[in-house]
């Protein structure tokens, strides 16, 4: 098994992790990758490194990985994706973040994960992305011009709202005076969206969902439509400029840019383990399993 590890930090929360993933992999004589910058920084800080020199680092990914391994939370794994891409590598996430609705393995549970993994006992869960195109073209989101969670508009160095001119499949909706508006994958629905009102989407669901950020129309409210949409924004307000971010990408555009979003046309796999789903995650992360009723 060829395994790529990443992750973007190295502090004491993430060392026994990641000692106790290293050793594994070694005792079980795994091909290991470690991402080139994770790797140095691990070496700045540690001294653990001396002792797995048979692991070896890399840059970019190809097909003859069989798995990768995030060291991180939630936004550690939306930054794998860019490595990623379209390859079909299967992602899992060793949580050393904060709730993790996509990293969700904890350090206690690292040797089963991992043993798992290679027995075969394990779901793949197969995650929708977004694709964005901005016209006139930004060369900044060309290169990476997909996301996992989500893709929000939201006003730029002004307290001011901003007005978001939404179409869906070239039929006007309407114009959204808010702090911004987030479009967001079932993924995406536990991150972001759900912070300003929108509803949990089971990652299966062939839905994304608009959330208006702040709205200043009381009347608007997040609105759930087929993934099949392809979405029109185009952003004015009292700034000649706004942000768009693609999960933890932000990039500046100039207002009256047309910015079209659509499913793109690969999916990221992330895998489960026979004894998580999305929802025991949502029951622990979200707490609904503290109501004694239940």
């Amino acid at each position: 098994m060829k395994v790529a590890i990443f992750g973007r930090f190295y502090n004491k929360t993430t060392s026994a992790s990641v000692l106790t993933l290293f050793n594994y992999l070694l005792k079980k004589n795994i091909d290991a990758y470690i991402e080139t910058e994770f790797h140095s920084l691990i070496k700045n800080n540690s001294t653990i490194i001396k002792d797995f020199e048979s692991f070896k680092t890399f840059d970019t990914l190809d097909d003859s990985f069989d798995l990768f391994i995030s060291v991180g939370g939630d936004g550690t794994i939306l930054r794998a994706t860019t490595f990623v891409k379209d390859i079909n590598i299967p992602i899992i996430g060793i949580n050393t973040g904060r709730l993790g609705f996509l990293a969700t393995i904890q350090v206690g549970e690292i040797e089963n994960a991992i043993q798992d993994i290679i027995d075969g006992n394990y779901n793949i869960s197969e995650r929708s992305l977004l694709a964005v195109e901005t016209i006139p073209e930004n060369k900044n989101l060309n290169a990476l011009n997909f996301a996992l969670n989500e893709v929000a508009v939201s006003r730029k160095n002004t307290t001011s709202m901003i007005t978001v001119e939404t179409h869906l499949d070239g039929e006007y909706l309407t114009s959204y005076w808010s702090d911004g508006l987030i479009v967001s994958t079932p993924t995406g629905s536990t991150g972001y969206s759900l912070s300003c009102g929108g509803p949990v989407i089971t990652p299966g669901a062939n839905s994304l969902v608009l959330t208006p950020i702040a709205p200043h129309n009381l009347s608007a409210r997040p609105l759930v439509i087929p993934d099949s949409t392809e979405i029109q924004l185009k952003v004015d307000g009292r700034e000649e400029q706004h942000l768009v971010s693609l999960d933890s990408r932000i990039a500046t555009l100039d207002n009256g840019t047309i910015i079209k979003i659509k499913k793109a046309p690969f999916k990221i796999k992330m895998i489960d383990l026979l004894n998580e789903s999305f929802l025991v995650t949502l029951r622990k992360k979200l707490l609904w399993g503290e109501d004694k009723r239940n």
